[in-house]
C-alpha cells in the first residue's frame, strides 16, 4: 500500500507568471555547468540559483565546486532570497495534481499525484517489502550533495518521479475529474512546447480521497530521482517530495553515449564491433534508432553505422541484461577497454541532444565514438522492475521531465 501525505508547509510560484520565472530545468538536463551559468544568467530568479548555487556567479570563471561550503552558503542565501520574493508565497497542508501536456504526444495526459512519500516504503535489504522500488545503483556521493542542499536551505525542493501501474485506470480517472473540474493554480511553457500545470489540493475530503486511491497501487518504480529520495533517507527524514504518475502516460526518451577511447585505439572500434555484432552502413543521415536492438555507431572516418547484437550476446530471460545500455556496455565498451559504466570517457547524453549533434562533437575532437541507442521501452522498465534487477546506468530519459521549483516542501513535517 502507497502512503502519500500532504506537504505540512509547501513554497509554490504566486501565479503563472512566477511560475515562468522561478521553475527551471531539472539539473540533469544540462550539458555541463558553462550551460547552467547561461541559464541562471538568462534567469536569475529561477530555482536553479539554488540547486546549483555553484554556478550563480558572475562569471564563467568563477564557477565554484559544487559541494563546497561557499556554494552551500550561496543556495541558502538565495532560498532565503526566494522565499521572501514576491513570485512564491506559502501554502499550507497540500497535496497537488501535476499534469503535462506534450505536443509531441497528443492525446496523451501524463497526470500524477504529488506530496511527501514515506522513505520507509523505499525498497532496500532492511525493508524487503517495501512497495517504492528502486531500479538504479545510488552513488552515496551523489546522494550525499544533494542531502547537504536539503540540510542548507531547510527545504526538499528536488521530486521523485514514480510510475504506478494503475491497471484499472481508476487512479488517473479520478486525477483528471479532479483537473478538469478545478481551476488550475499555476502553469508554464516547457521544453518542447510542453505545459506544466499544477492544482493544489488541500480541501480535507479531497485529499482522503486521493490518498485512498494511490493506497490501492500495489507498488511504484521510480522513474527519475534515485539519488533524491536516497538524499532524504540519508538525512533520516521521515519523508521526501515525489508525484506519481500512471505507468502508461509516461514517456522515454533515448540516451546515448559519447566515447573518448582510452588511448590511440580508433582501429579498435571495428574488432571489437565485429566480436559482438553484425554492422552494416547506416546511410547519410544521422541514426537515432527507434527498434530495439538497433544500435547506432558513429566515428569520423568510418560515419554512421547500424549495428545489431548477435544471438547469444545478452540473455533475454534477464530483463535488465537484454537492454540494449546493457548490452553495449559489456560488450563493445568492455572490449574497447572501458569496462566500467562509471568510467569518466563515458558521457551520457540525454534525449535534449540528437544524433547530429553528437556526430558534431566527433567531428570536432571532442570525443572518438558517438552510440546511439533505442529507447527503453515503458515494458522493458516494469520487466526490470518486477524481476527485482537494476537498469543499466543511465538508459531511462524520462521526457517530459517534472519542472524544479513548482511544489517545494519546507522540513519540519517529521
Amino acid at each position: 500500500m502507497l502512503t502519500i501525505r500532504p506537504i505540512r508547509r509547501a513554497l509554490v510560484p504566486v501565479d503563472s507568471a512566477a511560475a515562468h520565472r522561478v521553475s527551471a530545468l531539472n539539473y540533469d538536463e544540462f550539458q555541463g555547468d558553462h550551460e547552467i551559468w547561461e541559464a541562471i544568467r538568462d534567469a536569475p530568479d529561477s530555482v536553479l540559483s539554488v540547486t546549483m548555487a555553484h554556478c550563480a556567479v558572475a562569471s564563467p570563471d568563477r564557477i565554484l565546486r559544487g559541494d563546497s561550503e561557499e556554494s552551500l552558503a550561496r543556495a541558502r542565501r538565495n532560498f532565503e532570497r526566494l522565499c521572501a520574493s514576491p513570485l512564491t508565497h506559502e501554502v499550507q497542508r497540500t497535496l497537488y495534481i501535476y499534469e503535462i501536456v506534450d505536443p509531441q504526444r497528443p492525446g496523451v495526459r501524463q497526470i500524477g499525484l504529488g506530496g511527501l512519500a514515506r522513505t520507509a516504503q523505499i525498497r532496500t535489504e532492511a525493508t524487503a517489502t517495501g512497495p517504492i522500488i528502486r531500479n538504479e545503483g545510488v552513488r552515496p556521493p551523489k546522494a550525499r550533495g544533494r542531502a547537504r542542499l536539503i540540510e542548507a536551505t531547510g527545504a526538499i525542493i528536488g521530486t521523485v518521479n514514480n510510475a504506478v501501474p494503475d491497471a484499472s485506470g481508476a487512479f488517473a480517472a479520478a486525477l483528471e475529474r479532479h483537473a478538469d473540474g478545478t481551476a488550475v493554480d499555476f502553469e508554464v511553457e516547457g521544453r518542447l512546447g510542453t505545459t506544466h500545470r499544477i492544482w493544489l489540493v488541500a480541501e480535507p475530503g479531497a485529499v482522503t480521497r486521493l490518498q485512498r486511491l494511490l493506497a490501492d497501487e500495489p507498488e511504484a518504480y521510480v522513474a527519475d530521482g534515485n539519488h533524491r529520495s536516497a538524499a532524504a533517507a540519508m538525512l533520516g527524514h521521515e519523508s521526501f517530495l515525489a508525484v506519481f504518475f500512471p505507468a502508461g502516460r509516461m514517456g522515454i526518451s533515448p540516451y546515448n553515449r559519447l566515447v573518448r577511447l582510452p588511448g590511440d585505439r580508433d582501429a579498435s572500434v571495428e574488432s571489437a564491433l565485429a566480436r559482438s555484432f553484425d554492422v552494416a552502413p547506416a546511410g547519410d543521415g544521422p541514426l537515432q534508432p527507434d527498434e530495439t536492438h538497433v544500435i547506432g555507431v558513429y566515428t569520423a572516418d568510418g560515419g554512421w553505422r547500424r549495428a545489431l547484437p548477435r544471438a547469444g550476446v545478452y540473455d533475454e530471460t534477464d530483463a535488465a541484461a537484454s537492454i540494449d545500455h546493457d548490452i553495449v556496455q559489456r560488450t563493445l565498451f568492455a572490449d574497447l577497454g572501458i569496462p566500467d559504466a562509471a568510467d569518466e570517457r563515458l558521457t551520457f547524453v540525454g534525449a535534449n541532444r540528437d544524433a547530429a549533434w553528437l556526430a558534431a562533437e566527433v567531428d570536432g575532437g571532442r570525443a572518438d565514438l558517438a552510440v546511439t541507442l533505442p529507447a527503453v521501452t515503458m515494458d522493458q522498465f516494469v520487466a526490470v522492475c518486477r524481476q527485482r534487477r537494476m537498469m543499466p546506468p543511465k538508459s531511462t530519459w524520462f521526457e517530459p521531465k517534472i519542472r524544479s521549483g513548482l511544489v517545494m516542501a519546507f522540513l519540519g513535517d517529521d
